[in-house]
């Protein structure tokens, strides 16, 4: 007869971060070398990039203005980069968010659901980063991905 085995610690959640879309085209499109340990973060699953279908039409359309025409986007990679990685979630009501206003009200979207429910919200949006020492006190990073540290394995 055996003992049975102690139940297994209760893992930790995993920590959310948003990815606006700049960081995404230094990723995806540009191969920028500075977001890598960002996406090796990602790839070995230690924190959960997610997102909303708006920010996905954000890329979407930003690629389709031909803005970065010159790297030839592959399309296929950068979708199943979306279909892989991003979890996707219910933009937050604005009710249910404390607010940030950005001057930019194309990054609002990025604020609000880092706001509710990230730990980081990594950007070069300069307008989004002046907003960072505020994010802090409201639990939330906002970096770039190079000064962005990742969660202990």
């Amino acid at each position: 007869m055996s003992l049975p085995l102690p139940p297994s610690p209760p893992s930790a959640p995993l920590l959310c971060a948003v990815i606006d879309t700049n960081v995404l085209m230094d990723w995806l499109v540009f191969r920028n070398p500075g977001c890598a340990p960002l996406v090796e973060a990602l790839e070995a699953g230690r924190f959960r990039w997610i997102a909303t279908q708006a920010m996905r039409d954000e890329l979407a359309h930003v690629l389709g203005r031909g803005v970065a025409s010159t790297y030839s986007p592959d399309r296929a990679v950068i979708d199943e980069a979306w279909t892989r990685w991003a979890h996707f979630v219910e933009p937050p009501l604005p009710t249910l968010v404390p607010r940030l206003r950005c001057t930019d009200r194309d990054d609002q979207k990025y604020i609000d659901l880092a706001l509710h429910g990230a730990r980081w919200l990594i950007t070069r949006d300069r307008a989004v980063l002046k907003l960072g020492k505020r994010a802090a006190a409201l639990g939330v990073v906002f970096t770039t991905p190079e000064r962005w540290s990742p969660p202990e394995a």
